[in-house]
């Protein structure tokens, strides 16, 4: 069986003064404090949190 994708993420924004929806998808991807990372699924899901805040994050690496 093929191994799982992942996909690591590094928040590089700061979520004051930033919607609720937007803080609230950072917490969901495990993101609350500058320079965390986090390696999660690859799924369209979690693709789908990246892109609505992608001027908070910064993808570090795939695989």
């Amino acid at each position: 069986m093929a191994k799982d994708k992942t996909i690591t993420v590094e928040q590089v924004g700061s979520p004051i003064r930033r919607p609720k929806d937007q803080r609230a998808t950072l917490i969901g991807l495990g993101l609350n404090k500058m320079h965390r990372r986090r390696t999660l699924k690859d799924t369209p899901q979690v693709r789908g949190m990246i892109a609505k805040v992608s001027h908070l994050v910064r993808i570090v690496e795939e695989g």
